[in-house]
């Protein structure tokens, strides 16, 4: 673990700046969280990167909106270098706006203080993270001495395995020297040098209807074959190997005396490498394939898929120096792989070194009982930024 000796502190007038940043930086968190802004909300997607686009125009940050069809614009900031294009050794920061929760619950449950802790939709996962990189940036653009171009990339559709969002990742990420992901930290404060990839799925099953008394003979059930379907799914399970497949939700039938003429399930498999990926997604299109109750047939469909995120060597040299900066801060660290998955995936599979969970430490995403400790933005911002000081040298 990391911290148990803080390394000697260094004057810089960023790092002094963001230390005099908590009230500023829970006005923005509290502002943006108090938006819905659920993957499907484009509008309110929108809102939340308007409002992240003016605090940093305010502090002379060069911003541009980058459009997108479906789901939320992307935010793209830039500090030095030429903004207009994606130059060789940049540094990317990246964060996503969009989160899980529908319309109204910012009204049900608004951001809201409670001692050290901070509460509202989607304030783990990961708005304060915004928070945090808009604040790292305006440090840099206001005082300098970043070691080449900074860029900023606010995406909108994060939760749905981004989309619309993964071709922009994967642009700004080729040729970066370094990608730092403010996805949230757990409370132990670890980083994720590696994230399971995953897909998700549908599997649609046709059986034949039939009245279940007196032609039960004559139906063909869908849902027997989803049961046996779901049993072979789960055999693929490989705890030893970091590899889960889970049908989460499944249904089907007409009525209880009915013969089921159709079903579907919905599957989330998680993979630690690209191999286990095609190896284990090869067995899953041969249980869809196959007809365990004769007279059904099946489909297969993908709806959405992370990449893993793989641990380098160049990821874990820049984990060390992450480290040796939250020690400075008194932040203790430790590098780990992590089950659920996210945006970096996409950057390292271009070749971008990438750390993960740089942003403030929480818990509970994803639920009404999620919060960031408040007094993790400001020391974790610091980090960050002292990180990115310290990659003159690193290749």
């Amino acid at each position: 673990m990391i911290g148990l000796r803080m390394a000697p502190a260094v004057a810089d007038d960023k790092l002094d700046w963001l230390a005099g940043q908590r009230e500023a930086m829970l006005s923005l968190l509290a502002q943006i969280v108090n938006i819905d802004s659920g993957t499907r909300n484009k509008h309110g997607t929108d809102k939340v990167g308007g409002c992240i686009a003016a605090f940093l125009r305010s502090h002379e940050v060069t911003v541009e909106i980058l459009p997108q069809p479906r789901h939320g614009n992307c935010v793209r900031a830039s500090v030095g270098g030429d903004a207009s294009r994606n130059d060789p050794g940049n540094v990317l920061l990246i964060a996503h706006m969009d989160t899980v929760f529908t319309d109204g619950e910012t009204r049900r449950r608004p951001f809201t203080i409670v001692d050290d802790k901070a509460f509202g939709p989607g304030i783990l996962d990961m708005k304060a993270g915004a928070v945090l990189n808009a604040f790292v940036l305006a440090a840099f653009q206001r005082f300098g001495g970043n070691p080449g171009p900074i860029v900023g990339l606010f995406t909108g559709d994060e939760e749905i395995t981004s989309p619309e969002g993964r071709p922009l990742l994967e642009r700004e990420a080729r040729g970066a020297r370094a990608v730092f992901n403010t996805e949230p930290s757990r409370l132990s404060g670890a980083t994720a040098i590696g994230r399971k990839g995953a897909v998700f799925m549908t599997i649609e099953i046709t059986g034949k209807s039939a009245h279940a008394g007196g032609y039960f003979s004559d139906g063909v059930s869908a849902l027997q074959e989803l049961a046996l379907k779901i049993q072979a799914l789960h055999a693929l399970t490989d705890l030893e190997h970091g590899i889960t497949v889970n049908v989460g939700l499944a249904s089907g039938g007409r009525s209880v005396n009915t013969v089921a003429p159709d079903a579907r399930c919905e599957i989330d498999l998680r993979f630690v490498t690209p191999v286990d990926r095609d190896r284990v997604m090869a067995s899953i299109r041969e249980i869809a394939a196959r007809s365990f109750v004769l007279g059904t047939t099946a489909s297969l469909s993908i709806q959405g898929e992370f990449l893993p995120l793989v641990a380098t060597e160049q990821s874990r040299r820049l984990y060390d120096l992450y480290a040796e900066s939250a020690c400075v801060f008194g932040l203790e660290s430790e590098p780990v792989i992590s089950g659920g998955c996210s945006d970096s995936g996409f950057t390292a599979s271009v070749g971008a070194p990438t750390l993960c969970g740089l942003g403030p430490l929480g818990a509970h995403p994803h639920s009404p009982d999620e919060f960031i400790l408040i007094d993790t933005m400001v020391p974790r911002a610091q980090a960050l930024t002292r990180t990115i000081m310290n990659l003159a040298d690193f290749s």
